[in-house]
């Protein structure tokens, strides 16, 4: 087995957790349907694993279509005066600790 291919599957599952395990649970079927000879596991194994393709295609698309957000919320104005905060100053009679 390749080396880089554990970590192709570590990396792609954490990236999309929800559908690595629909192709994970998919391909169990799919085997253990084509290895005992039950074509309705086998089918249904097949079926799984294309929907998450679909459905991780589907999300890529959408992904792409958000538009990205144009600027920061600002939280205060931007013309504040400087004098609206007080300023901070060490007092000499009690030193920090």
């Amino acid at each position: 087995m390749n080396a880089l291919m554990p970590r192709f599957l570590k990396s792609a599952y954490r990236k999309e957790p929800i559908t690595s395990f629909i192709v994970i649970v998919g391909a169990v079927d799919a085997v253990i349907g084509g290895v005992d000879q039950s074509w309705s596991l086998l089918t249904f194994g097949v079926a799984m694993v294309g929907i998450a393709i679909a459905l991780r295609w589907w999300q890529q698309q959408q992904q792409e279509v958000e538009p990205q957000p144009q600027k920061a919320q600002r939280y205060l104005p931007a013309s504040s005066p400087r004098t609206a905060l007080p300023t901070l100053s060490a007092s000499k009679h009690n030193p920090p600790r």
